[in-house]
């Protein structure tokens, strides 16, 4: 059983028709062709976009000149009302001074001491579940409740039940079905002074979201002062200072911060467990072998970690085959050739996970489920050369292995305690919102594990 390649869009359509398919869903605007491209053109009035889907120019825009490639204005012009100025949509000196105060919080060792909480939190995804016993459950809800969990325990040291962080998380749930992950600005461009497509209520969930942010953040920045903040993420990236100027973030620049890290370390997150248990629903073997595995999960010391080595390696794969951020817009500052076509300055270069985790001269079965792969030659040169579901490069996402601690262990609690069945008629298509989701959510059917 191969799990669902995305629909593919129309041979032609117009400006206008493509850019509604963007807002829908970006997936099924893109044609079967693309993955067996190397790369691809394609046209608007207004500017060229090229999909590069050839790991060595992948590797040219990702890691080698990463400032001759910064991140598209474009794709900030859907994100900016939540995110504002965070470190995922700034570039150049902005950025790397930001980057420079964030990545000491996500160091190996700080991985450790944030490991009980990630545990709790898997607890209590557990026993959520515990209770729907023998029922229908739409996993994408269940996986978001546990990874905002997860994110609220290591970040504030707050459960999800907490009043703020409950709020947080219920008016996100609303926020990210309403906003697509490119906004129309990215198709056209508008002068800066012409107000944006944004949908009123969208506008209005992002103000929400951002000033419980902002208290929370208000909160723990008197704590740090009267000396009483738990030793968690926020107190470590709030008292970390710029080693090459000494500054430390402000509240402002916090709540910014604080935004990407829920988005990314729970949207992501959500996205990528809940693809991961619909595949085990599809291969029963795998999962019962991932329980079988999981017996090593009997208290929170980290060595355990180590142990989770399939359910490291299906984690893995459902991140090649469902990659959580399905399309990265990078913009090129001066004329470049690749592959004999002139690409001129300005024009958007899309490096897309969902294609070069697909790409048919690459890997093998690349549609197939196979968490083995990654033991053979072919799977080890892919990852090395065609896996990106964190990014790669400078840009390569921070909390990346906080994701691949969080994920196998969220799965292995899981899979212990429970099995996960498909229901006839109700097999989820990939679409894209913020990540990539399901068009009417995952539902499977939950049994306790004898």
């Amino acid at each position: 059983m191969m799990p669902p390649k995305p629909p593919s869009r129309p041979n032609k359509v117009s400006l206008w028709q493509y850019a509604k398919l963007f807002r829908q869903d970006i997936l099924s605007a893109q044609p079967a062709r693309l993955y067996r491209a190397w790369m691809a053109e394609f046209r608007t009035p207004f500017f060229r976009s090229y999909l590069l889907n050839q790991p060595d120019l992948v590797k040219t825009v990702l890691k080698d000149r990463p400032d001759d490639f910064p991140k598209s204005s474009r794709i900030s012009e859907g994100l900016r009302p939540l995110l504002g100025n965070s470190v995922f949509l700034t570039n150049g000196e902005v950025w790397k001074r930001q980057r420079r105060i964030i990545d000491p919080a996500f160091e190996g060792g700080r991985l450790r001491d944030i490991f009980p909480a990630m545990w709790q939190a898997s607890e209590a995804a557990v026993a959520r579940l515990d209770t729907q016993i023998g029922t229908e459950v739409e996993i994408e809800a269940m996986t978001s409740h546990a990874a905002a969990d997860v994110i609220f325990r290591t970040l504030f040291s707050i459960p999800i039940e907490n009043k703020t962080a409950a709020r947080v998380f219920s008016r996100f749930r609303d926020y990210q079905r309403s906003q697509p992950l490119l906004n129309i600005a990215a198709l056209i461009p508008l002068p800066r002074w012409m107000p944006r497509f944004f949908k009123r209520d969208t506008k209005e969930t992002a103000a929400e979201i951002r000033a419980l942010i902002r208290q929370l953040t208000t909160d723990r920045m008197a704590e740090i002062k009267a000396g009483t903040a738990p030793d968690d993420l926020a107190t470590k990236i709030m008292t970390t200072t710029d080693p090459q100027t000494g500054e430390r973030f402000s509240t402002d620049e916090m709540v910014d911060q604080v935004a990407i890290f829920f988005l990314a370390g729970h949207e992501t997150s959500a996205s990528a467990l809940s693809w991961t248990i619909y595949l085990m629903a599809l291969y029963p073997d795998w999962q019962d072998k991932v329980a079988q595995e999981a017996s090593v999960l009997e208290n929170d010391d980290f060595s355990v970690v180590s142990k989770l080595k399939l359910s490291r390696n299906i984690f893995r794969e459902a991140l090649r085959l469902y990659p959580p951020v399905p399309m990265m817009v990078r913009e090129a500052t001066c004329p470049e050739q690749f592959r004999d076509r002139d690409i001129a300055k300005g024009s958007q270069l899309v490096v897309s996970p969902w294609h070069l985790h697909r790409q048919d001269r690459l890997w093998d079965n690349p549609d197939g489920f196979d968490p083995m792969r990654w033991q053979t030659e072919n799977g080890k040169k892919c990852q090395r050369e065609a896996y990106i579901p964190f990014s790669a490069g400078a840009r390569v996402c921070p909390g990346a292995g906080f994701a691949m601690v969080e994920g196998p262990l969220i799965l292995s609690m899981l899979l212990r305690h429970f099995r996960f069945e498909r229901i006839d008629g109700r097999d989820p298509v990939p679409v894209a919102h913020l990540t990539v989701r399901s068009d009417k959510g995952i539902w499977l059917k939950v049994v306790r594990r004898n």
